[in-house]
């Protein structure tokens, strides 16, 4: 079972309390759905059942049917063509069944797949997170998987968190503290280790395709200055050198790069056991979010 100590949640109980209209929906919502989203030990467990569910789905018979007999029905029609007429024409009708169960197969993992991604407990908690969005509430982020989104976080996703019209906030003073906040965590600043992460994490790694052309260019030109006697292109080998300096500089910035993960990644650790001790936790950075999908893709695995 997954630790569910090491799960960061879109919202805790301790955000969702913070504004009494939302905990008021939010109960009224878990009430209809029979489940406490205002308790977070509930939300990572349903989280964790419902991972290992659907990743059961996407991995079970309907797939390896689907996927094999598709397989099979477009490799067969191209072993037919030493066959006798009758025997290929056969072949054929066999590919033809083969593709249409194979179709079949995948369309009905589609549908079992997205009847698991709307169970109910989960189409109650996406109602959740629109009313707190709704109110202003922060989301530390919201999991691919929950909105039926590819691992990357791209497309809108086949259940998306509902929208709902912006509410305005609470007068000044009229908030509700969070409930075991008599002693609050304090949220640790982030350092800037973390900002740097966040600012290079997506920097483009053309070190490597830059100094592979380069080294190509050199060698070929040599190649070609020697069995064309082109003295001249001898010259090319000069990009030799380039092509090792830009190697060099982008294993430094690998280096440097990995240096800077670890240090987020502690920085997300430490935000994830300032959520489970009842504090609210701002929305994460779009690169602080990419560091949480392999650890809830593994927390569902277990």
């Amino acid at each position: 079972m997954a630790d569910t100590t090491t799960i960061l949640l879109p919202v805790n109980g301790a955000t969702l309390a913070s504004d009494p209209r939302v905990l008021e929906a939010a109960r009224a919502i878990g009430s209809r759905r029979g489940v406490d989203y205002t308790n977070d030990a509930a939300v990572t467990a349903l989280f964790a059942e419902r991972q290992r569910t659907m990743r059961a789905t996407r991995h079970g018979w309907l797939a390896w049917t689907g996927g094999l007999t598709l397989t099979a029905g477009v490799i067969l029609p191209f072993m037919t063509t030493a066959l006798p007429e009758r025997a290929a024409r056969q072949a054929l009708i066999a590919a033809g069944a083969l593709l249409a169960v194979g179709v079949a197969a995948l369309i009905a993992l589609c549908v079992r797949w997205k009847r698991e991604l709307t169970h109910p407990a989960l189409n109650g908690y996406r109602e959740v997170l629109g009313v707190a969005r709704a109110h202003g509430l922060p989301l530390t982020h919201v999991p691919a998987w929950l909105e039926g989104r590819t691992s990357d976080g791209s497309g809108k996703g086949w259940a998306p968190i509902p929208e709902y019209p912006s509410v305005p906030p609470l007068p000044v003073g009229t908030h509700q503290a969070p409930s075991g906040s008599d002693q609050p965590v304090a949220l640790p600043p982030k350092p800037a280790a973390v900002t740097q992460y966040e600012q290079m994490a997506d920097s483009g790694s053309w070190h490597d395709e830059t100094g592979c052309l380069l080294l190509l260019v050199g060698l070929a030109g040599a190649g070609w200055a020697w069995s064309e006697e082109v003295p001249l292109a001898y010259g090319l080998l000069a990009l030799v050198p380039f092509a090792i300096v830009i190697w060099l500089a982008g294993s430094r910035q690998g280096r440097k790069k990995q240096a800077l993960r670890e240090q987020a990644e502690a920085y997300v650790r430490t935000l994830t056991a300032a959520q489970a001790a009842g504090e609210q936790v701002p929305e994460l950075s779009p690169a602080l979010r990419k560091l949480l999908e392999p650890k809830e893709q593994s927390a569902s695995q277990q």
